[in-house]
């Protein structure tokens, strides 16, 4: 379980397509705590299992379906990707709930600044955008933001300086691509409603909604 809030930038060292995907990534900067082998650490938004550690730099396996349903297949070294070590109980969750199993891939439309702040607009599919709310959670690449627009497939986010600087989201470009992980409480109240044949046909019928 992860908070959204990116502790560090890693560079991808190396890549290794034997039997299986492969990666060993360095952080930024050490670590308070060094890296334990068999710990989770999420790369751009994917729990990961640390294999081997050494200091800063660990490598770790990437499943297949990982592989197919995020952006951690098209790294190669010197790649820059977000890092988020696990949560430990009585850790402080200063985002919002983040599990590390990326829904989908979604696409930069367009990136606006807004005076120091800049806005992304992002792709993100009917699935996630139906599970969405303004004001509410999306996890992009990792990092908790705070859902500011939304349409039928996109979604958009205000990115301010601190988190454009301390992530790879400041050096994004438009059609780039990204891992995106909806709000978890939102999936699970979408689907409770739709097993309960709640739409919004059926609550404007009920006369909760006008």
């Amino acid at each position: 379980m992860f908070t959204g809030l990116i502790q560090r930038i890693g560079t991808v060292k190396r890549v290794s397509r034997g039997a299986g995907l492969v990666l060993e990534i360095a952080a930024d900067r050490p670590w308070p705590k060094p890296l334990e082998e068999g710990e989770s650490v999420a790369v751009d938004g994917v729990c990961l299992t640390v294999v081997k550690c050494d200091g800063s730099r660990f490598t770790a396996d990437v499943l297949r379906e990982t592989e197919s349903r995020t952006g951690l297949g098209a790294l190669v070294p010197g790649a820059k990707v977000n890092l988020e070590r696990a949560l430990k109980a009585g850790d402080a969750l200063g985002g919002h709930i983040v599990q590390g199993h990326v829904d989908c891939r979604g696409e930069i439309l367009s990136k606006t600044p807004k005076g120091r702040d800049f806005q992304l607009r992002v792709r993100c599919g009917r699935v996630i955008a139906a599970q969405s709310v303004l004001k509410g959670s999306i996890a992009i690449d990792g990092a908790s933001l705070t859902i500011s627009g939304l349409g039928d497939d996109w979604l958009a986010v205000d990115v301010i300086p601190v988190t454009a600087a301390e992530t790879t989201l400041g050096a994004k470009r438009v059609g780039d691509m990204v891992n995106l992980e909806g709000d978890v409480v939102g999936k699970y109240v979408a689907k409770t409603a739709s097993s309960a044949g709640l739409t919004m046909d059926a609550l404007a019928r009920a006369g909760f909604m006008d």
